[in-house]
């Protein structure tokens, strides 16, 4: 099996490899548009801020490219962000997959962003086989995404929001797998049997 990490210059790409060699899987690193769309898998992960991710994106010629992937695909935070329709970080318009708009916690109880381990549920995907109700998953987040159709996962932090998305072979999770233990790493295996 072919698995593709998107190289690009928003990526928290390093954790992620790893997490793939800790459960026996190896990835191949690139921005190289013909090995992307080659792939049997394809992990778009993210940290960073969202209007200079969609300039990079869009200056390498990726954007297209990762809209008419027909594998599945999963985007890991800022990743599943930028696969909304708009972020109002840097007031982006993203890649418009999923018909949402990622808007910006607003506080004057908690704080922004969110850091740290929080709980999520409603699990409705074979995402999380054997993954249990209410697991504990490390988010670090400033913006979030509204629940929706598209909704595979509920976390509350502020409102109930969108912890994960899908839509056909497109995933998406707001935390980070390859930081959140032994359940973390089951998503990450399940996303590989998809």
């Amino acid at each position: 099996m072919k698995i593709v990490v998107i190289k690009y210059n928003a990526g928290n790409i390093q954790s992620v490899d790893f997490a793939l060699q800790r459960i026996g899987a190896e990835a191949i690193v690139t921005d190289n548009i013909a090995e992307i769309q080659s792939a049997d898998k394809v992990i778009f992960p993210g940290v960073g801020e969202a209007s200079s991710a969609m300039k990079y994106l869009n200056d390498a010629g990726l954007t297209s490219v990762i809209k008419n992937l027909s594998q599945p695909v999963v985007g890991i935070c800022l990743g599943m962000q930028l696969m909304c329709k708009s972020s109002e970080e840097g007031n982006a318009n993203c890649l418009g997959i999923f018909d949402d708009s990622v808007v910006k916690f607003t506080s004057d109880e908690y704080k922004v962003p969110q850091v740290g381990w929080n709980t999520i549920s409603d699990l409705k995907s074979p995402l999380f086989n054997n993954v249990k109700e209410n697991e504990y998953m490390y988010f670090v987040h400033s913006y979030y995404v509204p629940q929706s159709t598209n909704s595979i996962a509920t976390t509350n932090y502020i409102l109930n929001y969108s912890s994960a998305l899908q839509k056909n072979n497109f995933y998406g999770v707001q935390f980070h797998p390859e930081k959140s233990s032994k359940a973390g790493e089951q998503i990450l295996k399940n996303f590989l049997q998809l």
